[in-house]
């Protein structure tokens, strides 16, 4: 008599959704990992861009990514959602009803967002970090925001020990200028550092005008946008890494890489690194700017050349993070 397999139940789902860049995701790896924890019978799947799948499973806090995008921030279609309404669907991409719509839409059997009857009101001058994991312990569900590390990659970095400048940013408010970031790489090349440049996608045009105007010789040039699994071995295996307010940055912190940050419309009291003496962000007070505009802004236009490359020698010279004072002219939130 032939038995017919009892098919394994597959586990309920926990669905959130935060379908945003590569710096998005890695703030929200605190809370990612708090969801973790707090379901561990459940399948944690993540909607965001399939480009970031790699990474996304590198953290350790999803089981499987769900591809979903859409432009700009804007909040992507989950219609194609397979399968049964996901058990319990969280909103970490954003705090209006467009995103819980979406997540709602699937009939989820528990909905936790800040545009919820039961959510927590959105705290609008709040870390990243500290906004998401204060959203998960208002429902109960505990989040360090300081979780955010990841693992060493496996893939070698094309570039062991060098320091990784990165002149480019998705918006031009965020942009500091080319020929400043080539007086940095001057100063690092003269101090007898390897400077590798790095760009992504469609802005080989910048990173070889840095380069040519940096003196070339010497200075290594990754153009057309590394593979992210590269990328991420590049950064972790870094001695230093400068750039703007960038998912970087960000990529920085997670591997432990001493960085210079440049910040313009956004305090990086909001965005910037946690409290280190490895991370440095520059910034000169003033009203908020846009984040998202086409030139730079007038706030990131007051960080000279000099005070950028005294805050990275300051930072190779002393590798081990001791604690350091910042001079007069520079300004540091760490």
């Amino acid at each position: 008599m032939t038995r017919t397999p009892i098919p394994t139940p597959r586990p309920p789902a926990v669905l959130i959704l935060r379908a945003l860049g590569l710096g998005d995701l890695l703030a929200g790896v605190p809370a990612l990992r708090g969801v973790r924890r707090a379901f561990p019978g459940h399948q944690v799947v993540l909607a965001q861009p399939p480009g970031l799948t790699g990474l996304a499973l590198e953290t350790g806090a999803v089981d499987a990514v769900f591809p979903a995008e859409a432009p700009g921030r804007a909040v992507p279609d989950l219609g194609h959602w397979p399968g049964p309404p996901p058990d319990v669907a969280v909103d970490l991409h954003g705090n209006g009803p467009e995103s819980r719509d979406a997540l709602a839409a699937l009939r989820p059997r528990r909905l936790l967002a800040h545009a919820c009857p039961d959510g927590p009101p959105w705290p609008d001058r709040a870390n990243e970090r500290d906004r998401w994991c204060a959203f998960l312990h208002a429902y109960g569900i505990a989040a360090d925001p300081l979780d955010l590390r990841l693992p060493r990659p496996a893939t070698p970095s094309p570039a062991p020990g060098a320091v990784v400048v990165h002149p480019g940013a998705a918006s031009g408010s965020r942009r500091w200028p080319g020929e400043r970031f080539a007086a940095v790489v001057r100063s690092l090349r003269a101090a007898g550092h390897h400077v590798v440049l790095t760009g992504g996608p469609g802005e080989d045009d910048l990173v070889r005008s840095v380069a040519e105007r940096g003196g070339r010789r010497g200075c290594d040039v990754l153009t057309g946008g590394l593979p992210l699994g590269e990328l991420s071995a590049l950064v972790a295996g870094a001695s230093l890494v400068l750039s703007g307010d960038t998912g970087l940055a960000h990529l920085a912190v997670a591997h432990g890489t001493p960085s210079v940050t440049l910040f313009g419309p956004v305090s990086p009291r909001l965005w910037g690194p946690p409290r280190s003496p490895d991370h440095l962000a520059l910034w000169k007070p003033g009203p908020p700017g846009d984040p998202h505009g086409r030139t730079p802004d007038a706030r990131l236009l007051r960080i000279g050349a000099g005070e950028v490359s005294a805050a990275c020698l300051t930072l190779l010279r002393d590798a081990r993070g001791r604690q350091r004072q910042p001079g007069p002219e520079v300004s540091y939130v760490r």
